[in-house]
């Protein structure tokens, strides 16, 4: 199978030829030892980049770094974030700000004020997309992409989470400004040929941060609109949030109308197994490495042993394609990394990785 054939099969929950790869997030400095240069699609490198290149060369040479380490990993899906604006020329000095109100709902009506005028993702933030699509077509090389389109998370949003339960009807306009921003971007994602778009944003830790009842009235119908734009393109609505969605799952996965689940949280509980099961047949899998303690503070060995029961958990009947729960980071050693990846490779029946 080919990578997209591969994705493909794991979506129509139909068996593919090996489970489906890719990493979510993989930053420096696993990513730069893994290209053996420094790595140019993590952002924390972007400054020194277009200093050195200029905006539009940062972001070719961002691209290209993001799809030779997704092709070095042989992964079979990119997840590609819009790139950043070219830098602002001189700047008229800003009024002094106005005293922000004490009130939490008089707080979130002035940002709802804001984002109502507020431009969301410029066509200038999405030349990384073309870049790509022009360097897979020169390669003849064919990944399917998945784009964040995130608005609806209340994590750390404490405003926000007051104002639902004191002003129900501001906290609605929020989220329906939310939904109005991600239709924007979805759209300007289906017009670049985007297959999969990311939806929802974190809202849940140890157990979720607002009650079922909340989630079902303020989030859920908003996810819904998004979902049915882009099924009616036929791209796949990827549903994600860290944390424990156990109380939520049935509205999150199935209400929702979501494709596939990702940032699947096994420290908080969300276990693979008892997923599958509820899932089988209806919704993919994207996970759920644990990259937070395995992958960032086990041996070697565990973290084999971790893929290899992660990939077993997940084998049968598609509806599994494999990732870490979250973003690789400077916590996770780049020997837990390749133990991973050769993992992987050992279940697929691949030759190892060799650097």
């Amino acid at each position: 199978m080919t990578s997209r054939e591969r994705v493909q099969a794991a979506l129509s929950h139909r068996e593919p030829d090996r489970t489906p790869v890719f990493e979510y997030v993989l930053l420096s400095p696993v990513a730069d030892q893994l290209l053996g240069r420094v790595y140019a699609g993590d952002p924390s490198h972007w400054g020194a980049l277009v200093a050195e290149l200029g905006w539009a060369q940062a972001v070719r040479r961002s691209a290209l770094d993001q799809l030779d380490l997704a092709l070095r990993l042989d992964h079979d899906l990119l997840y590609v974030v819009p790139n950043p604006l070219p830098p602002a020329g001189p700047a008229a000095p800003a009024p002094a700000p106005a005293p922000s109100p004490e009130d939490p709902v008089e707080r979130l009506a002035l940002r709802n004020a804001r984002l109502a005028t507020a431009r969301d993702c410029p066509d200038e933030s999405l030349l990384v997309y073309q870049v790509i699509r022009h360097e897979m077509a020169l390669r003849d090389v064919d990944l399917p992409i998945l784009a964040p389109a995130y608005a609806h998370g209340v994590w750390t949003d404490v405003d926000l989470m007051q104002t639902m339960l004191l002003a129900p009807e501001i906290a609605h306009r929020h989220f329906r400004l939310a939904t109005a921003r991600s239709l924007a971007r979805i759209d300007k994602y289906l017009a670049l040929g985007i297959d999969q778009i990311g939806i929802g944003g974190d809202f849940s830790g140890t157990r979720p941060m607002i009650s079922p009842e909340m989630y079902r009235t303020f989030i859920v119908p908003e996810l819904y609109r998004l979902s049915r734009r882009i099924h009616a393109e036929h791209r796949i609505a990827v549903n994600a949030s860290d944390g424990n969605l156990w109380p939520v799952l049935n509205d999150f996965l199935f209400t929702s109308a979501a494709d596939a689940y990702l940032e699947i949280d096994l420290h908080a509980g969300m276990d693979l197994a008892r997923l599958k099961a509820v899932c089988r047949g209806r919704v993919t899998l994207y996970g759920n490495l644990d990259c937070g303690t395995t992958l960032s503070f086990g041996s070697p060995e565990d973290v084999r042993s971790h893929t290899l029961e992660c990939l077993e958990l997940g084998w049968g009947g598609g509806g599994h394609i494999l990732c870490a729960s979250n973003a690789i980071t400077a916590s996770v050693p780049l020997a837990n990394y390749l133990a991973v990846a050769n993992a992987y490779r050992e279940f697929s029946h691949l030759p190892r990785l060799a650097l």
